[in-house]
């Protein structure tokens, strides 16, 4: 059984400069806009890199919960945090047995997906999904389109190795997530927490931006960290040493 770092999205209350700048900055390239996401009353788009995904998301209409995270956090941020597995009934016992009420349940051909109520997990909405042939991460994956392997680029970015959240108690928050996940805890310190999955480190961060919990940060590994930065720059991101702040995220850069 797998447990993957799959796919991480920010909301914004305005999609195409997000995502310009993303694919500016990064080298990255637009694979799917998925139509479904209008059930939940959202536009999206998603990118990827390597064999994971930055996806952005925007409300249509007035009323959806991806508009309410816009305003608890006062603007463009970090939303959900999305694993997929090769199990997806072990984990709906699993987080059935945590007391987590499951907020949306997803299903769509060789699709299905468990979002997770945010108010039982805390930090981001999480979501763990699966797909008939997925294990496989270079295969399909229903959420990117039927195509996203022609749209990968790594001229600048490796992948995603990672990401924090954010929160007043990062212990306490860590905990649940790791009992969620059925992963150990791994911390000896107020801004060292981690859980880990397969592929990826989650960290549990004190909040470092006033703007209340939240999946604040995103690790990358990336190969051309120079032309990124001027990239940023040019495109009036901010930079910050290795990190560079777009969607209302820090992207730490870490030279592979």
């Amino acid at each position: 059984m797998f447990l993957r770092l799959r796919q991480l999205c920010l909301v914004a209350r305005d999609l195409e400069p997000v995502v310009d700048d993303l694919a500016a900055v990064f080298a990255l390239q637009v694979c799917h806009r998925d139509p479904l996401v209008g059930h939940f009353g959202l536009r999206n788009a998603v990118l990827p890199i390597g064999t994971g995904f930055l996806e952005v998301v925007a409300p249509l209409t007035e009323g959806t919960a991806a508009g309410r995270r816009l305003e608890r956090r006062a603007g463009d941020g970090g939303y959900m945090v999305i694993l997929d597995t090769d199990e997806l009934s072990r984990w709906r016992t699993r987080v059935a047995g945590a007391g987590v009420r499951i907020a949306a349940d997803l299903a769509h051909g060789d699709y299905a997906g468990l979002q997770l109520h945010p108010r039982d997990v805390g930090g981001a909405l999480l979501e763990i999904n699966t797909m008939r042939g997925g294990a496989d991460p270079h295969g399909p994956y229903a959420p990117a389109g039927s195509h996203w392997q022609d749209h990968v680029s790594t001229a600048r970015v490796k992948r995603v190795a990672g990401a924090a959240l954010q929160s007043d108690d990062p212990e306490r928050l860590a905990r649940r997530w790791g009992e969620i996940l059925d992963r150990p805890v791994h911390g000896d310190g107020p801004g060292n927490w981690r859980v880990d999955v397969d592929n990826a480190v989650l960290r549990f961060i004190p909040p470092r931006d006033g703007r209340g919990e939240g999946l604040a940060e995103i690790d990358l590994e990336v190969v051309d960290m120079g032309t990124i930065q001027s990239a940023a720059l040019s495109g009036g991101c901010r930079c910050d040493g290795n990190a560079v702040m777009i969607g209302g995220v820090r992207f730490l850069l870490s030279a592979v």
